[in-house]
């Protein structure tokens, strides 16, 4: 076998060998032993392009940019969140093995137990929760358990972008039904409740092939709060049509004005066919685990001296032989997925086939963070009390602020984020650099990034293609920012409004 194997190099390359560049030689043995056969999967034709990639790096490029386009706090997480990580990795040292392959015991029990309570369900931690690499794993597995070749899905725009691919991936077909706003008064601001489904449309999109209907509420990037009976519509359909509902419940615990979040696995028929995913990411203000850096990362700790966090919760900073610096975070993201157990089951296959098991420290932080809200659920003390209200001033803050350039914010209910029109700036200047075919909010964050330092993410991102004329005149703002990040989009829009002052 390995004198026919040296045979056959010998009559590839045997005309080289006279030749004096090595290149040649290697561009030979490149050209003659590349695959001819096509090497991607057929699933991933059309979703290899990534916006996030693209404004990120165009942001990066300029000096001085503010981010607001990113959806992730700039700012440290409650102190309890970071005590409860720091204990896990210096505590019991099993926490650094394997777990349960479905999620860490503590957590499962305190999951079921905490989210038992308000979907009126009896839930067992063993067979209707399932810990996953954060919300995007939740999503991905649900949709890899469920979602076969030519079942559609029907997916509420504007959406969160990884609905559409992680429907074609599974072998799906995405259908598509808009949030569609209301007439307003002349003066007077949209707010995301004026964004509904318009019921006829609605049932129109469920057929015998409709297999999913993917729910977000509170909705990104719109911020919409979905009302009882906006969900008693979707869940009469979805139980007429037998069909599942997966739910992206990750802001539920950032409601705003008075609303009221309520997960559609609480109506009457609906826990039976409903997936119910969250995010610690989301609940906690931890969406990488990250703190605010205050020096290199040297020794181990010996002490904590106060920091800046959000208001009331200072930064936990170490203070070792090198000087100050954050808690480490090592960690990966965490993820659930409630509902019962004829749907889970599949849901397990799936997990135990390709992520099998989700960092055991990670999850025992968040199992005593869960804990820790439990205690003190409903009262003032209560994080999930605290942070929205912390979170619906600088959402006031922003609002404010794009105002007073022309800029026309959607009001949000809910999430990280708020949209905003700029239809008069579409008028004024419609003709931004780009190409033709390219929808104009894309063009207008790139010259917003480029000539005004602020970069926010274009709404067409968020919707199917043959719609994005409908919403090209929006841009998505994230206003979880920390306050000195606010400040320095005030003084860019400052500048802004002088320039445009005659």
């Amino acid at each position: 076998m390995f004198r026919n194997a040296t045979a056959i190099c010998l009559h590839l390359v045997g005309p080289l060998w006279g030749k004096k560049s090595g290149a040649s030689l290697t561009r030979c043995l490149h050209q003659t032993f590349t695959m001819a056969k096509r090497l991607q999967a057929r699933r991933l034709d059309g979703i290899d392009q990534n916006p996030w990639v693209e404004f990120v790096k165009l942001a990066s490029e300029e000096a001085d940019v503010v981010n607001l386009g990113q959806g992730f706090p700039d700012f440290s997480p409650p102190e309890f969140a970071v005590e409860a990580f720091q204990h896990a990795t210096s505590g019991d040292f099993m926490l650094n093995q394997y777990t349960k392959a479905f999620g860490y015991p503590p957590l499962t029990k305190i999951l079921a137990s905490f989210f038992g309570k308000l979907l009126g369900q009896e839930i067992d931690p063993l067979k209707n929760v399932l810990v996953t690499v954060g919300a995007y794993g939740a999503l991905f597995t649900a949709f890899q358990a469920l979602v076969d070749e030519g079942d559609e899905v029907i997916i509420v725009e504007p959406f969160f972008d990884c609905y559409e691919p992680m429907t074609l991936m599974a072998g799906g077909r995405p259908v598509f039904v808009s949030l569609k706003p209301s007439p307003t008064q002349k003066g007077e601001p949209d707010s995301s409740s004026n964004w509904q489904l318009d019921p006829t449309e609605l049932a129109s999109k469920f057929t015998s092939r409709t297999k999913a209907f993917i729910l977000n509420t509170p909705n990104n990037p719109l911020g919409k709060v979905f009302s009882r009976e906006e969900l008693e519509l979707v869940a009469s359909l979805c139980q007429q049509h037998d069909v599942v509902c997966i739910t992206d419940e990750v802001y539920q615990w950032l409601v705003f004005d008075g609303f009221q979040h309520i997960s559609i696995a609480s109506l009457p028929g609906m826990w039976e066919r409903t997936l119910t995913i969250g995010s610690a990411g989301k609940t906690f203000s931890v969406t990488g685990w990250k703190v605010r850096e205050y020096g290199g990362m040297g020794s181990p700790p010996s002490t904590i001296v106060g920091g800046r966090g959000w208001p009331g919760n200072p930064e936990r900073v170490w203070l070792g032989p090198q000087g100050p610096h954050p808690l480490p975070m090592f960690l990966v993201q965490v993820g659930w997925v409630l509902g019962p157990d004829s749907l889970m089951k599949h849901l397990r296959t799936v997990h135990q086939n390709s992520i099998y098991h989700c960092a055991t420290q990670c999850q025992a932080a968040v199992a005593q963070s869960f804990e820790r809200e439990q205690l003190h659920f409903g009262q003032p003390s209560s994080y999930f009390v605290q942070f929205p209200q912390y979170i619906q001033r600088c959402r006031d803050h922003m609002i404010q602020s794009l105002q007073s350039v022309g800029l026309r914010p959607v009001i949000p209910q809910g999430s990280y984020f708020l949209i905003t029109d700029i239809s008069d700036f579409k008028n004024k200047m419609p003709d931004l650099p780009g190409a033709a075919d390219e929808p104009y909010d894309r063009r207008f964050v790139k010259w917003m990034i480029k000539n005004k330092g602020l970069m926010a993410i274009p709404v067409s991102t968020f919707v199917s293609v043959p719609h994005q004329k409908f919403f090209d005149h929006y841009i998505r703002f994230c206003f979880v920012k920390d306050e000195s990040t606010l400040r320095a989009m005030d003084q860019k829009l400052q500048k802004w409004k002088a320039e445009l002052m005659p």
